[in-house]
Order: C-alpha cells, then sequence, then structure tokens
C-alpha cells in the first residue's frame, strides 16, 4: 500500500535514532568552525554583521532546491516522478516501473535531508541523535504552509516559519517556538489547506 513506505521510513529513522544514541552517546557533539570570519555592514551609527557560515548555508540551501527543482522539472526522472504521483496505476500502464520511482524519490529526499542536516550542523556546532526529530517536523510544517507538491512553495514557507519564529522567540518567548510552530501548523491547515502556493485539489465527475 501507499503507507507501507512511508511506515517503514519511520520505522528506519527509529532504529537510526537509536543506534547513533547507543553508538555516539546521548550528550550533544560539538563540530569545530570549518568557515571562521563574518561579513560586517555599517548603518549609520551601528552595524549589521552576517558570519561566512551562514551565507554558505544560505548559497548550498538555495543551489539544493535550483537542483531539485531542475530535476523534477526539466529531466526525464522528473516526468517520470510526477506522472506516478498524478495516476501510479496509469503511469505503470504506460511503461513506468513505479516500484523503482518510489525507491528513487526517497533516495532523493534521504540525500536533501543528509544535506540539511550538515548545514543545520554547521549553524549551531553541535548536534545529537535527536536532532533531527523537531527539525523534520518544522520541514512538514513548511511545506504544508507553501503548498505541499510546490518546490518553491516549500522554500517560502520555510523563509515565512523561520522569520516568524524568530520574531515569536524575541518579542514574546523563546520557550514557546515550537508550539508557535506547530500552531501555525494548525492554522494553515484549518484555513489554507492548500498552502500558500499550492492549488486546491478539484474532483471531476
Amino acid at each position: 500500500t501507499r503507507l507501507a513506505p512511508l511506515i517503514s521510513a519511520i520505522g528506519m529513522s527509529l532504529i537510526l535514532q537509536n543506534y547513533a544514541q547507543i553508538s555516539q552517546g546521548p550528550r550533544q557533539q560539538g563540530v569545530p568552525t570549518m568557515l571562521d570570519g563574518v561579513f560586517r555592514f555599517h548603518l549609520g551609527e551601528g552595524f549589521v554583521q552576517i558570519t561566512y557560515t551562514k551565507v554558505f548555508i544560505l548559497i548550498a540551501s538555495f543551489a539544493g532546491m535550483l537542483l531539485l527543482t531542475w530535476i523534477i522539472n526539466r529531466t526525464r526522472l522528473g516526468r517520470m516522478c510526477r506522472a506516478v504521483q498524478q495516476d501510479r496505476k496509469m503511469a505503470s500502464i504506460l511503461g513506468i516501473n513505479t516500484d523503482r520511482i518510489i525507491s528513487l524519490v526517497f533516495v532523493i529526499g534521504a540525500a536533501m535531508a543528509g544535506l540539511a542536516g550538515v548545514l543545520i550542523t554547521m549553524n549551531y556546532g553541535t548536534f545529537d541523535f535527536y536532532a533531527g526529530f523537531v527539525i523534520g517536523i518544522k520541514a512538514f510544517t513548511a511545506a504544508v504552509l507553501g503548498g505541499i507538491g510546490s518546490l518553491p512553495g516549500a522554500m517560502l514557507g520555510g523563509l515565512i516559519l523561520g522569520i516568524a519564529e524568530a520574531q515569536f522567540s524575541g518579542m514574546v518567548n523563546s520557550d514557546y517556538k515550537d508550539v508557535f510552530s506547530f500552531g501555525l501548523l494548525v492554522v494553515i491547515l484549518i484555513f489554507r489547506p492548500q498552502g500558500l502556493l499550492g492549488r486546491p485539489v478539484v474532483a471531476k465527475v
């Protein structure tokens, strides 16, 4: 069934989390800073600065999203992925190996998640066995906010969620930033389930 790969992926994530906990320990692990230095911009009497690491993270994120968008929209593999997503049975009739395409999608998703894990570790300078769980939930929130199925929407949703969460942490309380993120997810699902750039599903009779 369609749920089998999803449930299997969740089970494998739990196995990997617990393996990392047993092999590396439950404590946070530190990593050295790979890019030292900052860009500093003077604004009147004050200044704004951004580290080389954050600039690299922004560039790598946009590059990864552009590559993924190109694969989905411009390549034969992307056309097959979209065909399987729209109508799996018809795609199979037309000669597409749907099981292979689904497996490749999981591989691509895992690769993008790996890139995100590296960038998040660079940003915080630490990681632990549980680091990806909350981040993954927030990534889902960003995808719903932008519109499921829209790659630009997912990036837009991530930017909006990150800025909104930062503002909430600074102006209200950082202890409840996760509550704010998940509350935003609930509001989006209630009032605009298709997301900002998503299209509402229309049933043809």
